[in-house]
Protein backbone atom coordinates (compact mmCIF):
# COMPACT_ATOMS: atom_id res chain seq x y z
CA UNK A 1 0.00 0.00 0.00
CA UNK A 2 0.94 3.40 -0.77
CA UNK A 3 1.44 6.18 1.84
CA UNK A 4 0.74 9.97 1.47
CA UNK A 5 2.59 11.08 4.28
CA UNK A 6 5.50 12.54 2.46
CA UNK A 7 3.72 15.03 -0.06
CA UNK A 8 5.24 17.97 -1.88
CA UNK A 9 6.23 21.01 -0.30
CA UNK A 10 3.08 23.20 -0.58
CA UNK A 11 0.87 20.33 0.31
CA UNK A 12 0.31 21.15 4.08
CA UNK A 13 0.14 24.86 3.39
CA UNK A 14 -2.88 23.95 0.99
CA UNK A 15 -5.19 21.14 2.89
CA UNK A 16 -5.22 23.81 5.40
CA UNK A 17 -6.39 26.47 3.60
CA UNK A 18 -9.03 24.17 2.07
CA UNK A 19 -9.99 23.23 5.78
CA UNK A 20 -10.56 26.57 6.46
CA UNK A 21 -12.37 27.32 3.39
CA UNK A 22 -14.81 24.18 4.06
CA UNK A 23 -18.62 24.63 2.48
CA UNK A 24 -21.28 24.63 5.61
CA UNK A 25 -21.87 20.69 3.80
CA UNK A 26 -18.05 19.80 3.95
CA UNK A 27 -18.39 21.27 7.97
CA UNK A 28 -21.58 19.97 8.56
CA UNK A 29 -20.29 16.44 7.11
CA UNK A 30 -17.13 16.52 9.16
CA UNK A 31 -19.13 16.93 12.60
CA UNK A 32 -21.38 14.26 12.06
CA UNK A 33 -18.53 11.51 10.51
CA UNK A 34 -16.34 12.19 13.69
CA UNK A 35 -19.55 12.04 16.02
CA UNK A 36 -21.15 8.80 14.50
CA UNK A 37 -17.80 6.93 12.86
CA UNK A 38 -14.94 7.96 15.13
CA UNK A 39 -13.46 4.53 14.92
CA UNK A 40 -12.78 4.88 11.08
CA UNK A 41 -10.73 8.32 11.75
CA UNK A 42 -11.52 10.29 8.72
CA UNK A 43 -9.04 13.17 7.81
CA UNK A 44 -10.32 15.84 5.73
CA UNK A 45 -8.82 17.60 2.61
CA UNK A 46 -6.18 14.80 2.78
CA UNK A 47 -3.53 14.79 0.05
CA UNK A 48 -3.79 11.72 -2.15
CA UNK A 49 -1.33 12.35 -5.32
CA UNK A 50 -1.96 15.56 -6.82
CA UNK A 51 -5.64 15.55 -5.40
CA UNK A 52 -7.20 16.04 -2.20
CA UNK A 53 -10.08 13.96 -0.54
CA UNK A 54 -12.49 15.72 1.08
CA UNK A 55 -12.65 12.97 3.90
CA UNK A 56 -10.22 10.13 3.26
CA UNK A 57 -10.32 6.42 5.86
CA UNK A 58 -6.92 5.40 5.37
CA UNK A 59 -8.50 2.48 7.26
CA UNK A 60 -11.05 1.47 4.94
CA UNK A 61 -9.59 3.11 1.98
CA UNK A 62 -12.93 5.16 1.62
CA UNK A 63 -13.08 8.75 0.14
CA UNK A 64 -16.25 10.84 0.56
CA UNK A 65 -16.18 13.84 -1.30
CA UNK A 66 -18.65 16.83 -1.45
CA UNK A 67 -19.73 18.60 -4.46
CA UNK A 68 -21.23 21.52 -4.82
CA UNK A 69 -23.27 22.87 -8.13
CA UNK A 70 -19.82 23.89 -10.00
CA UNK A 71 -19.11 20.16 -9.90
CA UNK A 72 -22.12 19.94 -12.53
CA UNK A 73 -19.55 21.69 -14.86
CA UNK A 74 -16.50 19.62 -14.44
CA UNK A 75 -17.94 16.08 -14.43
CA UNK A 76 -14.53 14.55 -16.72
CA UNK A 77 -12.25 16.56 -14.44
CA UNK A 78 -14.01 14.75 -11.80
CA UNK A 79 -14.16 11.47 -13.71
CA UNK A 80 -10.55 11.09 -13.92
CA UNK A 81 -10.04 12.36 -10.58
CA UNK A 82 -12.02 9.43 -9.18
CA UNK A 83 -10.68 7.13 -11.89
CA UNK A 84 -7.11 8.30 -10.16
CA UNK A 85 -8.29 7.59 -6.83
CA UNK A 86 -9.42 4.53 -7.58
CA UNK A 87 -6.23 3.45 -9.32
CA UNK A 88 -5.16 3.80 -5.74
CA UNK A 89 -6.93 1.45 -4.31
CA UNK A 90 -9.81 4.01 -2.94
CA UNK A 91 -13.26 3.57 -3.48
CA UNK A 92 -15.14 7.02 -4.19
CA UNK A 93 -18.47 8.05 -3.13
CA UNK A 94 -20.17 11.71 -3.85
CA UNK A 95 -22.96 13.24 -2.22
CA UNK A 96 -24.01 17.15 -3.54
CA UNK A 97 -24.05 19.66 -0.80
CA UNK A 98 -27.62 19.64 -0.95
CA UNK A 99 -27.50 16.30 0.03
CA UNK A 100 -25.46 16.82 3.08
CA UNK A 101 -27.47 20.10 4.28
CA UNK A 102 -30.59 18.30 4.00
CA UNK A 103 -30.77 14.85 4.22
CA UNK A 104 -27.74 14.23 6.16
CA UNK A 105 -29.00 11.09 7.95
CA UNK A 106 -29.12 9.43 4.20
CA UNK A 107 -26.04 10.48 3.31
CA UNK A 108 -25.01 8.48 6.80
CA UNK A 109 -26.14 5.39 5.82
CA UNK A 110 -24.90 5.28 2.37
CA UNK A 111 -21.52 6.12 4.33
CA UNK A 112 -22.25 3.62 6.88
CA UNK A 113 -23.31 0.16 4.32
CA UNK A 114 -19.71 1.09 2.86
CA UNK A 115 -17.90 0.98 6.14
CA UNK A 116 -19.79 -2.57 7.19
CA UNK A 117 -19.33 -3.85 3.60
CA UNK A 118 -15.68 -3.55 4.63
CA UNK A 119 -16.21 -5.23 7.23
CA UNK A 120 -15.69 -2.09 9.58
CA UNK A 121 -18.05 0.25 11.80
Amino acid sequence: MKTYRNSPSGTVDRARELRRSSTEAEKKLWRELRRVFPAATFRRQSPVGPFFADFLSFKHKLIVEVDGGQHDEHRHADARRTAFLEGEGFQVIRFWNDDVLQNADGVLQVIASHLQADGGE
